[in-house]
């Protein structure tokens, strides 16, 4: 990896996303696989006096892993973590832990040259999206029954009474995350609220799945996908959640609208789970966003086009947030 051709991008993780201060406790938790990135990583922070250590761990086998517990002890004593490594440790007690100490995460999962020079994260205005994330939030905080209908035919009702909302800026406040450079809200579907259809037709950027070829379509009944049919990828999909023998697996965790207008579709987590036009739907445990479910994996499925209803209100209708007015944020 070209040091200088990838300066900005580590110059930017540091210094807009992370806003490392000098002084600051900053943990890289990384991976075999992954140091290249979390030695550049290091050398960005230093550069801002930051207080640097880079904990590096065998590579996990699966997404939502625990990290190893000197290193969850690390994570817990940081005032900023980064985290480059091809496994997600998003969705795991080490991070939760941490986040409610105070930390800031910045998560990097399967980040690499495509992701790192990518126009969603150098050509982002990451500040000038923070005003939208937060009228999408309140929009969710405000309501108690939310519809996600597209033209492909997802038709999906779930409640979110007494739920918060998770606004990932991706400048991420004391005990917040943010997924770099996938800009998001997200939102925890009350549990076994869920009822309806999905049509899944973007992709999904997990087990090698990448750009779907072909639509998932998934039956969901009190909370949790009761059938799953396509071609190839959802069989592979779908087998391997029945691997995990844990009805959990199943369970409809997370509705999460992407906020980046830069973000395009690539097949990579951070990339597509961003893209303005989009919405996903995580599967699995929903501990770590505020729910109560905790189960081997959490995957996000993808489509397109999606219109978003909150107590019968249209917000969002494929790329036209009715939840923005820009007069209304000025004052």
């Amino acid at each position: 990896m070209n040091d200088v051709r990838f300066a900005k991008s580590f110059k930017k993780l540091v210094e807009v996303n992370g806003n490392v201060q000098p002084g600051e406790t900053v943990v890289i938790v990384t991976d075999f696989s992954m140091t290249d990135i979390a030695r550049q990583l290091a050398v960005a922070v230093t550069a801002v006096d930051g207080i640097v250590s880079m904990c590096i761990m065998d590579q996990r086998t699966l997404d939502g892993q625990e990290p190893p517990k000197p290193i969850a002890a690390a994570m817990k004593e940081a005032d900023v973590i980064y985290s480059p490594v091809q496994y997600s440790i998003t969705h795991t007690i080490a991070m939760k832990e941490a986040l409610k100490n105070g930390a800031r995460a910045i998560l990097m999962t399967a980040h690499n040259e495509e992701v790192l020079l990518s126009p969603a994260l150098l050509k982002t205005d990451f500040q000038a999206q923070v005003p939208k994330c937060k009228a999408l939030g309140e929009a969710f905080l405000k309501g108690n029954t939310v519809r996600l209908t597209s033209p492909k035919g997802t038709d999906l009702t779930f409640s979110t009474k007494g739920r918060g909302v998770n606004v990932l800026t991706n400048i991420p406040n004391p005990g917040e995350l943010a997924p770099v450079p996938d800009i998001e809200v997200n939102v925890v579907p009350v549990t076994g609220s869920a009822n309806g259809k999905l049509v899944i037709d973007a992709s999904v950027p997990y087990l090698g799945i990448g750009i779907l070829k072909e639509d998932i379509i998934c039956i969901v009944k009190d909370g949790f996908i009761t059938s799953m049919e396509g071609g190839e990828q959802a069989k592979f999909l779908k087998e391997k959640l029945d691997s995990y023998n844990d009805p959990n697996c199943f369970n409809v965790a997370e509705l999460g609208v992407g906020m980046n207008p830069e973000a395009r579709l690539t097949g990579n987590m951070l990339d597509d789970e961003g893209i303005v036009g989009t919405i996903h739907i995580g599967i699995g445990t929903s501990l770590t966003l505020g729910g109560e479910i905790v189960a081997p994996i959490h995957y996000d499925l993808i489509m397109w086009e999606p219109t978003i209803e909150i107590d019968g209100v249209v917000v969002q209708r494929n790329k036209e947030q009715l939840f923005y007015k820009p007069e209304e944020s000025t004052k």
